[in-house]
């Protein structure tokens, strides 16, 4: 089990293989780990497919109005969504993109961030400055590497549960 040194700012998230837990860094990026505190506290990430997961670059998720795969779910329209609230406006870093380090998806409009998220297969430098990062994950990383790839994927991986380690 991982050592969850701030519960406030720990994400676990069940996959069907097992337990990822997620360091959220809210003194790198406030306001884009506030919003997946509050979408997971929502419920909004439960049933959420992983649209996206291409091998060798990065699994993504969080498309929490049409992702839900067990409400109205449809694999053409999973990652074109977001949820209800604003977008976020960037909060780049100079953190890199590294192996495990949770990024903003958005569009090409750098300040278009809203529920969905990547989680990378490896280093992706390339991405350095462009897209924020505001979370790691420092247990289950393993479990990342095992969702079905595919863009999208014929059967496609969730995120079964996503919760605040406080509220667990």
């Amino acid at each position: 089990m991982a050592e969850i040194k701030d519960p406030e700012n720990t994400i676990v998230m069940e996959l069907k293989d097992g337990t990822v837990t997620i360091e959220l860094l809210p003194d790198v990026a406030p306001q884009h780990a506030a919003r997946m505190k509050d979408l997971a506290r929502a419920g909004a990430y439960d049933n959420v497919a992983f649209h996206r997961v291409i091998d060798g670059f990065m699994a993504q998720t969080g498309d929490v109005a049409h992702g839900n795969m067990e409400k109205d779910f449809n694999i053409r329209m999973a990652g074109t969504g977001g949820s209800d609230l604003p977008n976020l406006p960037a909060e780049f870093s100079k953190l890199p993109h590294d192996r495990g380090t949770l990024g903003a998806a958005r569009s090409q409009n750098p300040n278009s961030a809203n529920s969905q998220f990547f989680i990378n297969f490896k280093d992706n430098h390339f991405l350095n400055g462009q897209y924020t990062v505001y979370g790691r994950v420092i247990e289950g990383m393993e479990h990342v590497d095992a969702i079905t790839r595919g863009e999208p994927p014929a059967n496609p991986d969730r995120m079964i549960s996503v919760k605040v380690a406080a509220d667990a």
